[in-house]
């Protein structure tokens, strides 16, 4: 899929657990490494701020177009 999510990135960045960040946001541990892999169909707009909000970033941060050639390289 062309749109890469860099969650682990953000959560080395700020040396933040994915169970840490989970409770914070407020979803499961599973639901965030669902997205945290790329797996994801979607993301709610909710979801995201909050995210941004506690790793205290833009949603550009966390996703990121690549071509279909790029992706997954």
């Amino acid at each position: 899929m062309p749109i890469v999510v860099d969650i682990d990135v953000m959560l080395a960045r700020r040396k933040m657990s994915v169970g840490d960040l989970a409770n914070r946001v407020g979803i499961t541990p599973a639901n965030l490494a669902v997205l945290k892999n790329g797996r994801a169909k979607a993301v709610r707009f909710t979801t995201l701020a909050a995210l941004c909000e506690v790793l205290t970033c833009q949603p550009g941060d966390l996703l990121r177009w690549e071509t279909e050639d790029t992706a997954g390289e």
